[in-house]
């Protein structure tokens, strides 16, 4: 044996009650599995760890990611290796960097700077791939050559395919550009990638329609993956956008995973129990249906983002154009600010709600962790001017903090039996949003001890083997023999996010060990050396 955990409450991913038991490691995996009481003679090891009746679990998984390039420029990665996470699912919200060609990848990288870094100045990462294989690839050899700090999956980004097949206009795929689409997803999901996300309130993902969607869908759906949209409206039309992507995959056959399943803005304070009865009459009817959310109210995303559609037709320069352009930008802040504008989900903008979290241009660093009322009522002028100001130098890279959620919604919806939890951690800028760092610590100490919103071994679950279902892994998730040993041991009293609004790059407390494939990545609670992390590709195969 390789290691041995030495009496462990084991919190196996089942949901079931939690015992205790020695856990022996080989080659990778759990070669056995010791409850107390066992009749037999205990294994040793290599290496044997004294639990001391802490939590041992199955790894982490974050459904939904934004580390697609944090993985290959940073080799710690600790915002997630040190929250446990074992692996990550990249590709989200419709944008990401493959597949792509010289023209798309610039624009992309233009456009999700404020997510990824990567701009066109950004010199940090080599961007030599262009298909979703090559991407996947280039995850294995990752930080030079010797792989990534934790695993990670990937979606074919619908926007991004999009965008090469028809760039920027506002209009319906032809026959023929449909037919590209669907190829661009077919090979995606043959490359490996486990499903399709798409961003339908960022262009040019969102010009597409459902009968689109659909189509792309059943693509999806051949391969048995999942679609996985960030749907239309979190605001007003919320729940209308919910029923739409329940409808739309139910017509394509395909399985749906709702990406950050939340409800925001005034509008929709306290109509949890309406979206999960929805949820739920969907299920009994046969759906396929998982979800995930951050224990997190605030958003975070890109000022640019909260701009209507129409103005961001034509790509980033085009967007500039209209912002400089007195007249355009008139318009635009008409329709943000009076009648709510679809890319702030169809709510009248709040300048007092959107906090900037960070900037790509160091020189506009003063504007960090100020909402854009108290930074104009500092400069008497309108939120607009400075807003508009803040696009144009920043050249769109900007990223927010939108204050709009509602806490009981986040208890109640993270409550649901197809729960998985995500942190949409958006790792860029000088204020990052807490949830990069703290999203699975904060459930465990915060939701678990503090408040009982659920017990242990059911946040487990949503955790570690429900997401690992949904992806149709078969070897994790759960603490069985034969299983890979990507684990966590924990402290249940003392776990704890330590990120907070206004130290959000602070590492958690009381999870001392973290293994990926049976290596120690977390040793007594300090990031070593190893990068035993790869791309995870989705099993070979099509139905029919």
């Amino acid at each position: 044996m390789d290691t041995v955990f030495r009496d462990a409450r084991i919190i196996d991913g089942s949901g079931g009650p939690s015992y205790r038991a020695d856990v022996a490691l080989a080659g990778g995996r759990i070669a056995a599995v010791f409850r107390k009481g066992d009749a037999g003679p205990r294994p040793g090891a290599a290496r044997v760890v004294d639990a001391g009746g802490l939590a041992l679990c199955p790894g982490f998984i974050d459904m939904h990611a934004h580390s697609d390039l944090a993985l290959l420029r940073d080799p710690g990665h600790e915002a997630k290796a040190a929250q446990g996470v074992t692996l990550e699912v990249l590709g989200q919200d419709g944008l990401s960097y493959a597949p792509v060609d010289d023209r798309t990848r610039a624009e992309i990288r233009t456009q999700i700077a404020g997510w990824n870094g990567g701009g066109p100045g950004d010199t940090s990462v080599d961007f030599t791939w262009r298909t979703v294989g090559e991407y996947l690839d280039r995850l294995d050899h990752g930080f030079g050559g010797a792989g990534i700090a934790v695993n990670a999956a990937y979606l074919v980004p619908q926007g991004t395919v999009r965008m090469l097949a028809l760039g920027w206009e506002d209009r319906p795929a032809t026959p023929d550009e449909l037919a590209r689409m669907r190829q661009l997803v077919a090979e995606g999901l043959e490359q490996g990638a486990v499903g399709l996300s798409s961003g339908l309130t960022y262009t040019p993902g969102m010009y597409a329609s459902d009968a689109e969607l659909t189509e792309l869908c059943r693509v999806v759906a051949r391969y048995d993956g999942y679609y996985c949209p960030h749907h239309r409206s979190y605001g007003a039309g919320a729940l209308q956008a919910y029923a739409e992507m329940i409808a739309l995959t139910r017509e394509a056959g395909c399985a749906l995973h709702l990406a950050h399943a939340t409800l925001n803005f005034g509008v929709n304070e306290g109509r949890a129990p309406e979206l999960l009865s929805l949820l739920d009459r969907a299920l009994d009817a046969g759906a396929d249906l998982t979800l995930d959310t951050y224990p997190y109210t605030p958003g975070c995303t890109t000022l640019v983002a909260m701009l209507p559609s129409w103005a961001s037709e034509g790509g980033p320069e085009a967007i500039l154009a209209r912002l400089k352009d007195d007249a355009a930008a008139e318009r635009i802040r008409h329709v943000m600010e009076v009648e709510g504008a679809d890319g702030c989900h169809g709510v009248p903008i709040e300048w007092d709600t959107i906090e900037i979290s960070g900037v790509t241009d160091p020189g506009l660093a003063g504007c960090v962790g100020k909402t854009l009322a108290r930074s104009a009522a500092e400069r008497g002028e309108e939120p607009w001017v400075t807003a508009r100001r803040l696009l144009i130098n920043d050249r769109l890279g900007s990223t927010i903090l939108q204050h709009v959620g509602h806490e009981e919604n986040v208890r109640q919806i993270m409550r649901h039996r197809v729960h998985t939890g995500g942190s949409d951690g958006i790792l860029q800028g000088d204020k990052p949003h807490p949830r990069a760092y703290g999203t699975f610590p904060h459930y465990l100490g915060r939701y678990v001890r503090e408040l009982g919103v659920l017990s242990l071994e059911e946040c487990i679950a949503h955790l570690t083997a429900r997401p690992a279902a949904r992806l149709r892994l078969a070897d994790r998730g759960l603490v069985r023999e034969g299983y890979r040993a990507d684990l966590v041991l924990f402290d249940p009293q003392t776990v704890a996010a330590g990120s907070t609004f206004d130290a959000p790059r602070t590492l958690p407390t009381g999870i001392p060990h973290v293994l990926i494939d049976g290596r120690f990545v977390i040793e007594d609670g300090r990031r070593t050396a190893v990068l035993a992390g790869r791309a995870v590709r989705r099993s070979a195969g099509r139905r029919g």
